[in-house]
């Protein structure tokens, strides 16, 4: 273990003593809780699973059609503007669509080849496919030629080592090679949050069960980022990925309530249209639910409104608006969630 650490110095630094949460304690048995309405939760029929933002919707809505000009603007201005984690975004909602329509997606490749844009949704395409194939390793290593393409398309662009990230942990790549690829990434945006959620999920995917190296890179990444960064989620993220990892040494409970209280702060600072803030407190909710801190997950539930996302829940179930809904009738009833998959169980791990 010591010999592979070394080999990522900016990757795993200490981090700072978190503060003692205010919310250590145990929580107190719950109420029978009264109705959706009441709580001023949407009804289950009024939730919506993977929303578009005002940009994305029209883009996806063309390209059904099979037009792949609004997509193609859509991402040339991502880029122009550096807006580097709504093209993040963008780029994995636009290749999942090409994978199941890829009729326009085809039209623009073939119409302009070498565009950047153009590159960066083929490598996430590709690595995408691989990903899902029982034959993956194999697979990854074929679209390392994709990936290098988008990245020396536009040099400053942070969102082709994501990619990069992600397809070394596919992979299994070495600490020593992921390390490279990390230090390109962060000179590229020191803060980019899917670089950091890529770099997270290879911390726990190499070392498993190795807890204290997420939370250390968690804690040390959120310390130095700005107060409205999405990296300010990841300590939450790395309390879920302990959550549902079930192996390993126990996490103190404070540094788990450390995590959900720095993400209740972050979420606080999202405003109600930013396109960002449905991820975020999805992951909140589950992580909230989890560590039986009910109140506040009913407060995250009233900032979600009706906006659900896969991710989290498609780590338990192929039905992530069910298992939503299961939990959110769990924690506005009171009682005791249901048996988790995870520090009790395994997830499934749908986590690319």
């Amino acid at each position: 273990m010591v010999g592979t650490m070394a080999l990522l110095p900016p990757f795993i630094r200490p981090a700072r003593a978190p503060k003692a949460s205010k919310a250590q304690k145990a929580p107190r048995a719950q109420k029978d809780a009264p109705p959706l309405a009441v709580t001023g939760l949407p009804a289950d029929d009024e939730m919506l699973l993977d929303v578009p933002d005002d940009l994305l919707g029209p883009a996806l809505v063309a390209a059904g059609r099979g037009e792949y000009r609004p997509a193609a603007g859509l991402l040339a201005r991502t880029r122009v503007r550096r807006d580097w984690e709504a093209r993040d975004r963008y780029v994995k909602r636009l290749a999942a669509f090409a994978q199941a329509r890829p009729e326009w997606f085809e039209e623009w490749r073939a119409g302009a080849p070498r565009d950047p844009d153009v590159l960066l949704v083929a490598a996430q395409l590709a690595v995408g496919r691989a990903w899902c194939s029982p034959a993956r390793e194999e697979l990854l290593r074929e679209v390392s030629p994709l990936i290098t393409a988008a990245a020396q398309s536009w040099d400053r662009d942070p969102v082709p080592w994501r990619i990069a990230l992600d397809h070394a942990r596919g992979a299994h790549a070495g600490h020593k090679y992921f390390g490279e690829l990390w230090e390109a990434a962060v000179r590229r945006s020191p803060h980019h949050f899917g670089c950091h959620l890529a770099a997270l999920r290879y911390l726990a995917s190499s070392w498993h069960g190795s807890h204290r190296e997420c939370f250390d890179f968690a804690d040390r990444a959120a310390q130095d980022a700005p107060a409205d960064s999405l990296v300010q989620s990841l300590p939450a993220l790395a309390a879920m990925i302990y959550l549902t990892d079930g192996c390993g040494p126990e996490v103190p409970r404070a540094r788990l309530d450390s995590a959900a209280d720095r993400a209740i702060v972050l979420s606080a600072r999202l405003g109600a249209d930013d396109s960002r803030a449905a991820e975020v407190r999805n992951g909140l909710v589950y992580v909230l639910a989890r560590l039986g801190r009910r109140e506040d997950a009913l407060v995250q539930l009233r900032l979600l409104g009706p906006y659900v996302t896969s991710f989290p829940w498609n780590r338990f179930s192929d039905d992530p608006l069910g298992h939503f809904l299961a939990v959110r009738e769990d924690i506005v009833s009171g009682r005791p969630a249901r048996p988790w998959n995870g520090h009790d169980g395994h997830a499934t791990g749908a986590d690319h």
